[in-house]
C-alpha cells in the first residue's frame, strides 16, 4: 500500500453536479490536493463532459491506487462501472466526495455531503473497507435497483433536475412521489424466484433491491441492508394498499417503519430472476434500465472503498 493515504490518485469530477457546483467542488478538490502533497504519491484531474464518461475514465485507472469521484450519485455509478470492468487485482479503492440531489452512496458511507472541504479531510484520514457491488443484466449499481412505482419516481426526480428544478433531495422525492402516487392502481405483474426457489406470482407496485440503506435522498427503503454482508436487500408489497394507507407507507419509509406494516415484506438474497408481463419502470442508481426479464445477483467484496476517518 502507498504511504500517503490515498496514493496515486486520480480524480474525476462531473462539473454539472448540483446545478453546476462540481465545477467549483473540483478546482477546489485540486487545489486540496496540490496543496495537501502529503496527501497523494500524485494525482490527475479528470472532468466529464458527457453522460458515460466517467465510465471510460474508470475503466482506464489501471496504475491508480484511489479514484476520488465527485459529483452526485449519477457519476458514482458510472465509475463504479468502469472500475468493474477491470480485474479484481487491478481495480483502484474508490472514494467519493458527495455533491449532488440525493447523495444516497454517501450516506450509507458515512460521507459528509455537499462539502467539499469536509469531504476530503474524511478521505485523508480515512480507512478503505471492501464492499458489495449489485449486478442486473450486467450492469452493475453500487447502492440501488428497483421496479415499479419507486422507479418512477426516482426517474422522474432526475428528469425534474436535469430541468433545472430548485427542489433537491427528501424534498424533490417527496413532491415526485406525492404526484405518481395517484396513479398508482395495480402493480406490475411478474413472476419471481429468489434464490432459485420456487416461482412467485406478484404484483408490487413498489419492488426494490439495495446495496445500501437508501434511496431518494435518505428514504430508509431498506433501513438494514449492510453494503459488506455479501447479501442485497429487498423491500416489496405483498399487497396493494387504499391510497390512504400507501400515503401513510410512503411517509414511513422516510424513517424506516414502513417495514413493519404487513402490506411489506423484505427479503436478504444473493440472486433473483424477475420476469414481469410488460416493461416496467426500472432505475439503477438513478438511471434508466429497460426491459421485461432481468437477472439480479451481489458482487460480494467487488470494492475497496474509503470510509471517512
Amino acid at each position: 500500500m502507498a504511504h500517503a493515504p490515498l496514493g496515486r490518485t486520480l480524480l474525476v469530477a462531473n462539473p454539472a453536479a448540483h446545478s453546476g457546483r462540481g465545477a467549483q467542488g473540483a478546482e477546489f478538490a485540486r487545489r486540496f490536493l496540490e496543496s495537501y502533497s502529503s496527501a497523494t504519491d500524485g494525482y490527475e484531474v479528470r472532468l466529464t463532459t458527457r453522460p458515460g464518461e466517467a465510465t471510460a475514465f474508470a475503466a482506464r485507472a489501471v496504475g491508480f491506487d484511489t479514484l476520488v469521484v465527485l459529483g452526485g450519485d449519477g457519476v458514482i455509478h458510472e465509475a463504479v462501472c468502469g472500475l468493474m470492468s477491470l480485474p479484481r487485482e487491478a481495480r483502484p479503492r474508490l472514494a467519493v466526495v458527495p455533491l449532488g440531489s440525493g447523495n444516497d452512496y454517501a450516506r450509507t458511507l458515512g460521507m459528509a455531503r455537499n462539502d467539499v472541504e469536509a469531504a476530503l479531510a474524511q478521505l485523508v484520514r480515512g480507512t478503505a473497507r471492501r464492499v458489495d457491488v449489485g449486478r442486473v443484466n450486467g450492469t452493475y449499481f453500487a447502492q440501488t435497483l428497483s421496479f415499479g412505482l419507486d422507479a418512477a419516481i426516482a426517474l422522474d426526480t432526475t428528469a425534474r433536475r436535469a430541468a433545472d428544478t430548485s427542489l433537491e433531495g427528501e424534498a424533490l422525492f417527496v413532491t415526485s412521489g406525492l404526484r405518481l402516487l395517484s396513479c398508482a392502481k395495480d402493480g406490475f405483474a411478474c413472476t419471481a424466484r429468489f434464490d432459485g426457489g420456487e416461482p412467485r406470482e406478484l404484483a408490487p407496485l413498489i419492488f426494490a433491491f439495495q446495496i445500501g440503506p437508501s434511496y431518494g435522498g435518505g428514504f430508509l427503503v431498506c433501513p438494514g441492508a449492510d453494503p459488506a454482508d455479501g447479501l442485497i436487500d429487498v423491500c416489496l408489497n405483498v399487497c396493494r394498499p387504499a391510497l390512504p394507507r400507501l400515503l401513510a407507507l410512503f411517509g414511513l419509509a422516510r424513517s424506516g417503519r414502513h417495514v413493519r406494516s404487513g402490506a411489506i415484506e423484505t427479503l436478504r438474497l444473493r440472486h433473483a430472476e424477475l420476469e414481469f408481463a410488460a416493461a416496467p419502470p426500472c432505475q439503477v442508481d438513478g438511471e434508466p434500465l429497460e426491459g421485461t426479464s432481468f437477472v439480479i445477483d451481489v458482487v460480494p467484496g467487488a470494492l475497496d472503498v474509503v470510509f471517512p476517518g
